[in-house]
């Protein structure tokens, strides 16, 4: 309990002093109109209150992944505590902060344009960013129905598609799909801005009951980072990079990127930005540390002894080839809040995938529309961009599921890096008064950097370097990000000689 209490406290505190610091280092500016303002069009630059922009940004960026991913981590063991804290603290704030301001600062535009405009000054490097982010978010998009639709088709099955990988719940997924088209092409007020604060409100109310049954009757159970940083993964796989790329969204996430410019064109006033963007990574940071928490308590194996994250192994160990983390969330739910808890919590992480799913395909139509240059007030135009995205999400509902996961989480982590850079880059042209005010994005974009290079040389979806050989996937990914640091201190001087 000691674990888990502090890192609550820490993650509060980091809001109201480091979130304060990088609101300071970016420079607000109350008094300029931002983009929801200036370029009104009733569709997607709506003006929003901001109670209501920050329940749809956290919704947005929650999803499966801050509940999932926390409980994937947390077999490596308490070592998983540490990275939700840190990361969200010093990497997923900023780099949330950074996407929803810069775009505010832009005109509102889309991830790829802010990172093609501050790392390059052609049009190849936006049109890369375009396609990686594209990718991202159909595989996001996908993750994102799979899921619930198999969640839905426990609760109340309906007709199914059996292939050689799995057995497809159709019936939901077509139902979750007419729901994305709906959600993708309405105007953000109309759906979006007026339901998903009342999810969000669900999913937070899910996760303070989850915490307060944690802490008033198994608190003595709870995983202790004085138990051992060691790794505890059965699997053979390295605790570093692999847990902080299973860890994506209770701490760092490149998906997040592509949300905050969504809500960056509803935002009335740049004062809102640090309780919006940075304090929304903060409650999913949150959210995760409580799962974590959560699954490395809940279990326990009477007839061989394990308790704790040993349990939690056991339990997998016993269900091979399923979801577990959605069979950690169902039983976790059931016996902890009872029936009508039970409920509202399935309903929470039921919703809060969908809605991040048809976030994130209105974010793909946004980007492909602004490359486009074209006015989406006219439904047919957006229709036009929409139905090509929804047959490629609808194609890889077939694709295995698991196979999908692993591409979306390095895909990912690498988008994370590309805006950490990005904010980096113009954090350090930006004239302040905090000199050094860029490492904020420059250190965790290094940081990140290594942890991608890495993965894909170590991980079994990349290279799959073997063990003997790991040694060599780190220095190889050393060099990269040492390349990396390089290139940027070259560019530095450059720009100084210049100026």
């Amino acid at each position: 309990m000691i674990t888990f209490l502090i890192a609550l406290v820490l993650l509060v505190i980091g809001f109201f002093t480091y979130g304060v610091l990088v609101e300071r280092i970016f420079g607000v500016e109350p008094e300029r109109q931002t983009p929801a303002l200036t370029k009104t069009d009733g569709v997607d630059f709506v003006p929003m209150a901001p109670w209501r922009i920050f329940l749809v940004q956290f919704l947005n960026i929650a999803g499966l992944g801050p509940i999932f991913g926390a409980i994937m981590g947390i077999f490596y063991g308490p070592a998983a505590f540490l990275w939700i804290v840190f990361g969200t603290i010093f990497a997923g704030g900023v780099h949330d902060y950074l996407s929803g301001m810069l775009s505010i600062r832009k005109g509102g535009v889309s991830l790829p344009n802010i990172v093609g405009d501050e790392l390059g000054k052609g049009a190849g490097l936006k049109m890369f960013i375009r396609l990686l982010t594209l990718v991202l978010l159909i595989l996001l998009t996908t993750t994102f129905l799979s899921g619930p639709a198999t969640l839905l088709q426990g609760l109340c099955p309906l007709s199914t598609i059996n292939s050689q990988l799995s057995s497809i719940p159709i019936a939901w997924v077509l139902i979750i799909f007419g729901y994305y088209a709906l959600a993708t092409v309405l105007p953000v007020d109309k759906l979006i801005g007026r339901f998903y604060p009342i999810f969000g409100a669900i999913l937070l109310f899910m996760g303070i009951g989850i915490m307060i049954v944690m802490l008033g009757w198994h608190s003595s159970e709870m995983p202790e980072v004085f138990d051992g940083l060691h790794n505890r993964q059965t699997n053979g796989l390295p605790l570093f990079p692999m847990m902080f790329v299973s860890i994506a969204c209770g701490a760092i996430s490149g998906f997040h990127g592509t949300q905050s410019p969504i809500m960056a064109r509803c935002v009335t006033n740049e004062r809102q930005g640090r309780w919006i963007f940075y304090g929304a990574m903060v409650a999913e940071g949150i959210l995760a540390l409580i799962w974590a928490a959560a699954a490395g308590t809940f279990f326990a194996d009477p007839e061989t002894g394990l308790y704790g994250i040993d349990g939690l192994q056991a339990f997998a160990a016993q269900h091979p080839g399923e979801n577990i983390a959605a069979l950690v969330i169902d039983r976790v739910s059931r016996s902890w809040l009872g029936t009508v808890g039970g409920i509202l919590a399935i309903v929470g992480v039921i919703a809060a995938p969908i809605t991040s799913g048809d976030t994130a395909l209105r974010s793909a139509r946004l980007i492909v529309a602004d490359f486009l240059n074209w006015d989406q007030r006219p439904i047919p135009k957006r229709l036009i961009i929409a139905v090509p995205l929804f047959l490629c999400v609808f194609g890889m509902v077939f694709v295995d599921f698991n196979i999908v996961w692993r591409y979306f989480a390095w895909t990912n982590q690498t988008l994370a890096c590309f805006t950490l850079w990005a904010g980096t880059v113009w954090l350090y042209k930006k004239i302040s008064n905090y000199k050094y005010g860029y490492l904020i994005a420059l250190i965790p974009a290094l940081f990140m950097t290594m942890v991608c290079s890495s993965y894909i040389l170590i991980a079994p979806e990349g290279l799959h370097m073997p063990a003997e050989w790991r040694w060599l996937g780190y220095l190889i990914a050393g060099l990269i990000t040492l390349i990396c640091l390089c290139g940027f201190i070259y560019w530095t001087k450059r720009n100084e000689k210049k100026n």
